[in-house]
């Protein structure tokens, strides 16, 4: 099918949470005393960035029919997001986790209700057909019944044409365990998906730190074509199947306010340009300016700043 006729960029299919942010600075959550609440989860935060990217992207979640349901609705819609594919249930309350505010990766403690109950009649096949990429997380593969509604639909996007994407946002909090999760992400990998993954999560996912090379190579064998590894303070490397390596610094921040949501930022920005049809390299350069400009910012990109005058 011809992308022309497909009206929804990027189909976001994983959790939606209330994010509990610290309040306190770089300190853990064994000393933090108060928190601020946020509308989090990496594929709503992906949603809601490239939506105000001029996208049109579309969020498949689940939420509770409660306090914390009603605020997220509230946001999203204030945000000019659809909510056509959030399901509330009964059975569950929203999800929530607490996280650290810090300069390096934060720590955290979810409690997952709702959030994991995506089922295969979110997603009809017409949805797919207008799709033109397909996103998730391996937070949102972590659990069933979200674990095989994404698995399916994965098949069935690729089937049809669309573009596969994951955030290997591995952590051990998450899975029964690494085995279960690797294995899991190889079934993802057979449909070639653009694949973001962060250092530290590489670390946590092969339980030791591996050469660069060695990770890339691990994605290429399962049949993955483009590996995005991103270093933190230390920028970006890009793996392209049978191509050199690419290698950007990242962009020198004066203060870092608070890293949640950064790398969502990162990869908001490479899907955008991706999606724009720019070079590789241009990808990862919008995709680095995102996420400068989330770390001088608490929760989410603020809603006062136009983001694409800050990119372009």
């Amino acid at each position: 099918m011809n992308n022309t006729t497909k009206d929804i960029d990027i189909l976001c299919v994983g959790e939606i949470l209330i994010d509990f942010i610290g309040h306190q600075q770089d300190v853990l959550i064994n000393k933090t005393s108060d928190y601020h609440r946020y509308l989090g989860g990496s594929p709503t935060n992906v949603t809601i960035n490239t939506a105000r990217l001029g996208l049109r992207p579309m969020l498949i979640s689940t939420i509770g029919n409660d306090g914390f349901g009603e605020y997220i609705i509230k946001k999203l819609t204030e945000v000019s997001v659809s909510v056509e594919g959030i399901k509330k249930i009964n059975r569950q309350p929203t999800s929530v986790i607490f996280v650290s505010k810090s300069q390096g990766t934060p720590d955290f403690i979810p409690f997952r209700a709702a959030d994991f109950w995506i089922t295969e009649d979110q997603i009809p096949i017409e949805i797919l057909q207008k799709s033109k990429i397909f996103h998730t997380t391996c937070f949102a593969l972590s659990k069933n019944p979200a674990q095989t509604t994404i698995l399916t639909k994965a098949k069935e996007a690729f089937d049809l044409g669309c573009k596969l994407s994951i955030d290997i946002n591995y952590s051990e909090k998450l899975w029964e365990s690494q085995a279960e999760a690797l294995s899991i992400i190889e079934l993802y990998c057979k449909y070639n998906p653009l694949i973001k993954i962060s250092e530290d999560d590489m670390i946590r996912l092969f339980e030791k730190r591996l050469p660069h090379e060695t990770i890339f190579k691990y994605f290429h064998d399962l049949n993955v074509e483009t590996v995005c590894l991103t270093l933190g303070q230390n920028g970006v490397k890009l793996s392209q199947k049978n191509k050199p390596i690419i290698s950007l610094p990242a962009i020198k921040v004066e203060k870092v306010v608070d890293t949640t949501g950064a790398g969502d930022a990162f990869w908001s920005g490479f899907l955008f340009a991706y999606i724009n049809q720019k070079p590789i390299e241009e990808c990862l350069q919008v995709a680095l300016k995102l996420a400068a400009l989330k770390l001088q910012n608490v929760g989410r990109l603020p809603d006062n700043i136009n983001i694409l005058s800050k990119l372009l």
